[in-house]
């Protein structure tokens, strides 16, 4: 829409583009205190209860003592991309330009740097507002290789996070996320195939097939964001950096054998361990508990 076009007033350039007048001057509002504080609960709710859906998350939310109803918790969940992990029916056909991969981690011995890596979306808090962080991550180090973060769902971010991974690392062998429409976009896939990497998607609610940075975002969540109301993006993305830094640089992981994610992935020794004198860590790193 131009409106100082020399031309087309307002009114024709609705018609040509199938829009309403009220449209064009609708200004969105964001949302309320009150719905942003639900979110915020909601969130936390999903990451101990994942296979919650808008009715079982509303009965949650008024065992709190919230007046909510379903259709409410619905939309909320929807706008923070949020949705139960139990199987659903096929209602719908995929959309012909967005192919679904099959998933090929199954069974498949995951045990060195840039053999597989994965990503993935979440909702972030703010305390007048929210954002979305993508993560990419190596699969087999928990290192985490590149990240942005968005006001919006689109697919730019993911694009740019996967090209700066690509860019600063190299490449795997095999690249796994879940079927959001971020990802299965012919842009992201593309990219992909274009470095011969193969790709491998989660199936249908099934998000324990990409279960490790799905612990990243409970710690992420719990260690920085739930602790520091951050008001902006720029301090949003100023704590994320800070914790994840600490994440990759300082935090051992048991499953690493008490090594952190860059020591693994960069094959480094393990450091000699003098008592009181272990890095600190970030401002918004609150635990020490592997992911």
């Amino acid at each position: 829409m131009e409106p100082d076009h020399a031309v087309l007033s307002i009114v024709r350039q609705c018609d040509l583009l199938s829009i309403s007048r009220s449209g064009f001057y609708y200004e969105p509002r964001g949302e309320s205190a009150e719905n942003l504080a639900l979110m915020r609960l909601i969130d936390e709710a999903y990451l101990h209860f994942p296979y919650y859906g808008s009715r079982q998350m509303a009965r949650h939310l008024r065992r709190l003592r919230h007046a909510v109803g379903r259709r409410r918790v619905r939309r909320l969940m929807a706008k923070m991309g949020l949705a139960a992990i139990y199987q659903k029916p096929r209602t719908s056909a995929p959309n012909r330009e967005h192919r679904i991969y099959p998933y090929l981690l199954r069974e498949l011995v995951i045990d060195r740097p840039n053999q597989v890596w994965c990503s993935d979306i979440t909702y972030i808090s703010m305390r007048r507002g929210f954002m979305y962080l993508v993560a990419v991550m190596d699969w087999a180090t928990r290192r985490v290789l590149s990240w942005r973060v968005s006001n919006s769902m689109e697919a730019d971010f993911c694009i740019e996070a996967l090209e700066e991974a690509l860019a600063k690392h190299g490449r795997p062998e095999v690249f796994n996320t879940d079927q959001g429409s971020q990802f299965t976009s012919p842009c992201f896939t593309g990219i992909l195939a274009t470095n011969g990497i193969k790709i491998s998607m989660d199936g249908r609610g099934r998000w324990m097939d990409n279960v490790f940075i799905e612990r990243l975002w409970r710690s992420l969540k719990y260690e920085c964001i739930y602790l520091y109301a951050f008001e902006t993006g720029g301090e949003l993305r100023a704590g994320v950096s800070t914790w994840l830094g600490h994440y990759n640089s300082h935090r051992p992981h048991s499953t690493l054998c008490g090594r952190t994610p860059d020591e693994v992935y960069y094959a480094r020794p393990l450091p000699a361990l003098v008592l009181g004198h272990a890095p600190a860590p970030g401002p918004a790193a609150g635990g020490r508990k592997a992911a």
